[in-house]
């Protein structure tokens, strides 16, 4: 699998609120990305999970914490169908 780095520019106030390092903190950045794009119907939840370095099962049991009903984007691929 082919990845490209980007990169951010976090104030260290910012690191300080979470109290994390930059490591950690990048790595949550792209789960929060990760859940929003799949909420938002961008990325299916296996590019989501890809993004967020986790497997897809482990993305959709993950979802919960972050209040995002999981399949939600295959449910309205099947209600979008049935139209």
């Amino acid at each position: 699998m082919t990845s490209r780095q980007v990169t951010i520019d976090i104030p260290e106030s910012i690191l300080q609120a979470e109290r994390t390092d930059p490591d950690r903190f990048a790595r949550e950045l792209c789960v929060l990305a990760a859940v929003k794009l799949y909420e938002l119907d961008r990325l299916s939840s296996g590019k989501a999970a890809e993004l967020a370095g986790m497997s897809r099962v482990e993305f959709l049991e993950n979802l919960e914490r972050y209040r995002v009903f999981p399949l939600e984007a295959e449910l309205r691929e099947l209600e979008r169908d049935r139209a």
